[in-house]
């Protein structure tokens, strides 16, 4: 059964989280195995850094845009979601239903516009600047943009232009910057 990120149970969440860890353990178990030490060393600080994406995420206190991003890679979309936080952790529970609408509407717009026989890639990097009243959301997107088009028009529309600071789009690249004033 096909769900989204709104639909999981307990039992689900802790079923992909399982299976997203147990694949983990594989790879240190294999690498141990043919003796490859550093890259062992290299997947558990991968694993470290991840763990302290989400948990910085998490305490951004934007509970439905964390679950959201934290969850993206277990439906089945057609380019795979890495993010993290970059700065101190800062209240933004004021602005979790903006950019769950907003990712979600382009996350989905994404899927519709690349090649899905190509790897294609999103990396969402949010930047808290303890100096500044903003804080940043930056997409970079690498893969096979089909429909340029019709991404741009929805980058310029209305809806998308509130908060979109910056974009650049070829057919293999996509950048953007959100920012909001905390």
């Amino acid at each position: 059964m096909k769900r989204n990120h709104n639909e999981w149970g307990t039992v689900d969440l802790l079923s992909h989280s399982r299976h997203d860890w147990m694949n983990k353990l594989q790879l240190i178990k294999g690498n141990l195995s043919l003796n490859k030490y550093e890259r062992v060393n290299e997947i558990i600080e991968e694993i470290v850094i991840e763990a302290q994406n989400e948990s910085k995420l998490c305490n951004l206190k934007m509970l439905s845009f964390a679950s959201l991003l934290m969850t993206y890679n277990w439906i089945q979309a057609h380019f795979t979601l890495e993010y993290e936080v970059l700065g101190d952790v800062v209240d933004l529970s004021s602005f979790d239903e903006f950019m769950t609408k907003w990712c979600s509407s382009f996350f989905y717009l994404l899927n519709e516009t690349i090649d899905r026989s190509r790897e294609n890639h999103l990396c969402i990097s949010i930047e808290t600047v303890p100096s500044s009243d903003e804080v940043r959301f930056f997409f970079d997107f690498n893969g096979i943009i089909t429909e340029k088009e019709q991404l741009q028009v929805w980058l310029e529309s209305e809806n998308a232009q509130k908060f979109l600071k910056q974009y650049e789009i070829s057919t293999y690249e996509l950048t953007a910057m959100i920012a909001i004033k905390k």
